[in-house]
């Protein structure tokens, strides 16, 4: 690693703690009802938003309900984006005439689920299949929504914990209406208008043809950019306008618009930790799941960084200068921009699969083995390491019980967190919320794997993802099992090298990115419900307190075992054995 990469790493991790508080802060109170500085302009709307949608500002749901209300949202979100997709063709903004025979039935379900479920995978190139209005009517609009709803249930499991001998947790229709008004439009229009100021493309223009010094025609793609790549990278949704995502220049084309969007994808989630601290009454709370949000980003950054800038030991065996000089970065600069380098690549990776984003500036097939599982174990681990608006708090809100459960175990004592008796259903739920997940990815990799992975250069008996698998081996395997990965930890990203754009990837994945959006939610939905009905508990001499290292060290650990228990034996198969062949100077 070299100091400079260092250095850049630890200023953005200082910009994300410096705007920890006051987003926090901020946040607290539109979520609390309270007056902010943006209620004079926006207040108006939040009323006129209510009035149309029938929508009681007053009236506050039980978690059941509000559960039901999470579901219309987003039942009504995806026929939306299926129909637009179909109906392409006939809608306006469309100067390169695409139509429905771009978008194949399966493909609409795919991405509608995608776009519905925050996961924003995408198994087609946005630049030759998607007019400019399904990019803005139906993708962009979404990426709002489903980031809105993300962040509501994250508060209402807050509430959960906060409230006492409480039957209700909030109403799902005000903190959407809320969080959209006051939390992610204001932002998102600012952060449009400073990345139009960079370079970012922002038209309704057709694609221009340009011929090259060559003489060959060049087809450059274009149109509203700017203001669906601030939502992405805000909304940690993570859907690129242009296939190449954040590598392209028109969505990222300067080191600065590249600290900009990651700082994009952690600020909301980094926020909520303090949004929690708050409205529990005890910020110290909120700086503890920041501090082990914090470990283990810092960690899994570190590690990246380190072997993608170590290289491949293949390649030094041969005499190519693996080393940093002032001349050439050394490392490992296979897909990745000369732009931002190997510290920014192995930084955005790190970020994009925290935050649950899926967002990329270089591509995570072609790091190391190790570099590469980085961010596989990150959404592994349910994305909880800041993770996604919402779902990396109430992700982590999980692992507090997990965490405080076993402390209780050890010490024969009922846990506790905030006051209130962790019992038997809040873990039941806990662990159902994991087990499904956890079911969802390795069981649609193994079927996919036995059904039409390559061995030896030939297929095995067809099956439904057969002749899709680029690559034989563990890295094969990899790239089946990051497929399923991102799709259930709704963060979007890939390893490629598979074909996904066929019925069984479209709806598998599909089916996957539903199992990790709404399995994991109701559960935690039931115990919001069930700890608000809870008295507090006074604490005494004997409760384990939830806010020093301690518990900070405990909550790591739980993240991390949960992850490697869970996980460790498809890992094997996949990238740590392709790490030793590496080694072994062994070619697969």
């Amino acid at each position: 690693m070299t100091n400079i990469g260092i250095l850049q790493i630890t200023v953005f991790f200082a910009l994300v703690f410096a705007c920890t508080k006051p987003l926090g802060m901020f946040m607290a109170k539109v979520f609390n009802g309270e007056r902010t500085f943006l209620h004079p302009p926006l207040r108006w709307l939040e009323v006129l938003t209510y009035k149309i949608a029938g929508v009681s500002e007053q009236t506050e749901q039980r978690w059941t309900t509000y559960a039901a209300s999470l579901l219309s949202f987003s039942i009504f979100g995806f026929l939306l984006v299926y129909l637009i997709q179909r109906l392409q063709g006939l809608l306006p903004f469309n100067p390169q005439h695409f139509n429905a025979a771009n978008v194949s039935p399966d493909l609409a379900f795919n991405t509608a689920v995608s776009f519905t479920t925050n996961t924003n995978w995408q198994a087609y190139s946005g630049e030759s299949t998607l007019s400019y209005f399904v990019q803005m009517a139906a993708l962009t609009v979404q990426n709002f929504a489903s980031a809105a709803a993300g962040i509501a249930v994250a508060i209402a499991l807050v509430r959960g914990f906060a409230r006492q001998e409480k039957k209700t947790i909030g109403n799902f229709w005000v903190d959407v209406t809320r969080c959209s008004i006051y939390i992610l439009l204001p932002i998102a229009a600012a952060a449009c208008l400073f990345l139009v100021s960079q370079g970012v493309v922002q038209n309704l223009k057709p694609y221009t043809e340009a011929t090259t010094l060559e003489g060959a025609k060049q087809v450059i793609a274009q149109g509203p950019v700017a203001s669906q790549e601030a939502v992405k990278e805000l909304g940690t949704n993570g859907g690129g306008f242009f296939n190449a995502n954040s590598s392209h220049p028109f969505e990222n084309p300067a080191p600065l618009t590249n600290l900009f969007e990651m700082f994009l994808m952690f600020a909301i989630s980094a926020g909520l930790t303090y949004t929690f601290g708050e409205m529990a009454g005890d910020t110290r709370q909120g700086w503890a799941v920041f501090a082990a949000m914090s470990t283990l980003f810092l960690a899994g950054v570190l590690v990246a960084y380190s072997f993608e800038q170590a290289g491949n030991p293949l390649l030094a065996k041969l005499g190519i200068e693996t080393a940093a000089t002032p001349g050439q970065p050394g490392g490992n600069m296979e897909g990745k921009e000369v732009r931002f380098g190997i510290a920014n690549s192995a930084l955005f990776a790190t970020v994009t699969t925290d935050a649950s984003c899926g967002a990329v500036n270089s591509m995570h097939d072609s790091f190391t083995p190790i570099g590469g599982l980085v961010p596989l174990f990150n959404i592994m681990t349910g994305e909880v390491i800041f993770g996604g608006t919402g779902a990396g708090l109430y992700g982590m809100l999980l692992y507090c019980i997990i965490a405080v459960f076993i402390a209780g175990l050890m010490v024969g004592r009922t846990p506790e967190y905030l006051g209130k008796k962790i019992e038997q259903k809040e873990v039941k739920m806990c662990m159902i919320a994991i087990v499904l997940t956890a079911f969802s990815i390795l069981v649609f990799t193994g079927i996919s794997s036995v059904t039409g992975f390559p061995a030896h250069g030939y297929w095995n008996p067809p099956g439904p993802a057969a002749a899709n698998i680029n690559n034989s081996g563990p890295h094969g395997l990899s790239e089946v099992l990051y497929a399923y990965t991102s799709a259930t930890g709704n963060n979007g990203s890939a390893f490629a090298g598979i074909h996904a754009n066929t019925p069984w990837y479209n709806l598998s994945i599909g089916l996957a990115m539903l199992i990790g959006r709404f399995l994991f939610l109701l559960p935690l939905l039931a115990v919001a419900g069930s700890l608000a009905a809870k008295k507090r508990v006074p604490a005494t001499s004997g409760t384990f307190p939830t806010h020093g290292p301690l518990f900070v060290g405990l909550l790591v650990g739980a993240v991390l075992i949960v992850g490697a228990l869970t996980f460790f034996p498809a890992l094997s198969l996949g990238p740590i054995v392709e790490q030793f062949l590496m080694l072994n100077g062994k070619l697969y």
